[in-house]
């Protein structure tokens, strides 16, 4: 896992390579952004994490070959299986590669069910 020595968000944004993975970090951070202005964006195990408090509930992160975007246990989201049908996953890691065109893709979809679940207080957790 790529780690950058930050301690806030805007250094990490900055500490970012200007790059493709740059470019998809911000377009997801945009969506969870626009589908939950009240959520906090902090930095924690030195990611982009979001939530309210101490409850975090979503993370993004730009590895080396890929941009992570960490949910706690996709199957738990409704129609997870058909919105992340591009993407390479794991149990609670969406791994979004250069060569995906986030807007032809279900992931907007699938971080506005996320965060509905949470605004919901159901479990999204592994």
């Amino acid at each position: 896992m790529v780690q950058y020595d930050v301690s806030t968000p805007a250094e990490y944004l900055a500490a970012l390579e200007d790059d493709w993975r740059k470019e998809k970090l911000l377009q997801l951070r945009a969506m969870i952004q626009t589908a939950a202005p009240e959520v906090e964006e902090c930095l924690a195990y030195k990611m982009l994490s979001y939530g309210v408090g101490d409850d975090q509930f979503m993370a993004l992160n730009a590895q080396k070959h890929y941009v992570s975007l960490y949910v706690g246990d996709i199957e738990k989201i409704e129609n997870s299986e058909v919105l992340l049908k591009e993407f390479n996953l794991g149990k609670g890691c969406v791994r979004v590669r250069k060569t995906i065109d986030l807007s032809a893709t279900g992931i907007e979809t699938f971080i506005q069910n996320t965060i509905k679940r949470w605004r919901a207080g159901l479990d999204i957790d592994c």
